[in-house]
């Protein structure tokens, strides 16, 4: 087969999800014997042509002159970029800024959405943009010939609200083996006295709610925020909770091994997004052997079910944050269990090449 991959900045990830997922979903394929392109903004820290077998093709981005404008430019320039390819198939990582270039996808690939999240319900934006994302949204289902859905919410909101049928093909996530706490010491932490988060500082994941918490609680263990923060939101909130002197915020830690380490290492880990599918940072944590402590909505519970708590408000997080990942091991292991038998990346990316074989093979 020979497959696009377009709607992230690129890969190897610098950024979040969808890069993360194309980083992973790309290399298994061209270990198939695939030939996979990942579309890259021209501005991505890696500017080789080729990345572990991946073709890497980068196109104009100027969303670091213009704004949130330039996403629908770059987009726009992929999709055009496709047109000349030849690919027998396109995966699209969501539609926020591509939908509106639908028209312009070729006819000859098959065409699949990957539909993210209910992103018109995102509080980081206006009024006016959200109303516009809910239209993007039809465009998507428009355009596209075939629907991927992350959760089975997500799954069930497209049944729902369009009739449209999506396939349920979660994220993947790998098992992390090999815990080293000598990396703990590069983080001023030591195992298992601290608690954390990992999000992009986004107000839909709940961030100043954990950590109106960590404040309530009066409890002084190290608290790490993990994310970018040179945001608009991440300044509001370092401003706010700079007087906290256990919360630290370490801005984003792409080294998965570091990463992971915390992880494993962290007495609590909170889980804030609300309104997404199912969030990659939520399978890696299990993957982690983390103790998760997670936004009360139906997303997450049909991750975690039973294996973890929930909060809805400050007052939750103060009360849960007397817990001790000691007394619930039995969390732990399950949540382990289900991304080692349901959502490894092996499993999750070879569901995905069965069905992009489908559909390709429906087409012809």
């Amino acid at each position: 087969m020979k497959i696009a991959i377009l709607g992230t900045r690129g890969v190897p990830n610098h950024h979040g999800g969808f890069e993360q997922f194309a980083e992973n979903l790309s290399q298994y394929l061209v270990k198939n014997k695939h030939e996979v392109y990942v579309y890259n903004s021209h501005n991505h820290p890696y500017q080789e042509s080729t990345w572990n077998g991946v073709h890497i093709l980068h196109q104009n981005d100027p969303e670091h002159k213009v704004g949130t404008a330039g996403q629908f430019i770059y987009d726009l320039n992929c999709i055009l970029d496709s047109r000349k390819r030849g690919f027998d198939a396109i995966l699209q990582c969501g539609y926020t800024s591509s939908s509106v270039w639908g028209w312009l996808l070729p006819k000859k690939a098959v065409i699949l959405s990957n539909m993210d999240g209910l992103e018109w319900k995102r509080s980081k934006y206006s009024p006016s943009v959200r109303k516009f994302l809910k239209v993007a949204e039809k465009w998507a289902i428009g355009s596209s010939d075939y629907l991927i859905a992350d959760s089975l919410g997500i799954q069930k909101y497209l049944k729902e609200t369009y009739n449209a049928e999506a396939k349920y093909i979660a994220y993947g996530a790998h098992l992390f083996k090999n815990p080293n706490s000598t990396i703990l010491a590069k983080y001023g932490v030591t195992a298992y006295s601290y608690n954390m988060l990992v999000a992009r500082l986004e107000p839909e994941n709940n961030i100043e709610v954990i950590l109106d918490g960590v404040v309530k609680s009066k409890q002084q263990e190290p608290f790490l925020v993990i994310g970018k923060h040179d945001t608009t939101f991440g300044f509001y909130l370092k401003d706010k909770f700079k007087k906290s002197n256990n919360i630290h915020f370490l801005g984003g830690i792409y080294d998965l091994e570091h990463l992971n380490n915390l992880r494993y290492y962290s007495n609590l880990y909170f889980h804030g997004h609300s309104v997404g599918g199912t969030n990659p940072s939520l399978l890696e944590a299990m993957a982690s052997n983390s103790f998760i402590i997670a936004h009360d909505n139906m997303f997450n519970k049909a991750i975690l079910k039973e294996n973890a708590f929930y909060f809805s408000d400050a007052a939750d997080v103060a009360r849960l944050l007397i817990k001790k990942k000691s007394d619930f091991s039995t969390f732990v292991l399950a949540n382990y269990k289900t991304i080692e038998e349901e959502l490894s990346w092996d499993k999750i990316n070879n569901t995905y090449e069965q069905y992009l074989e489908e559909v390709i093979a429906k087409k012809a």
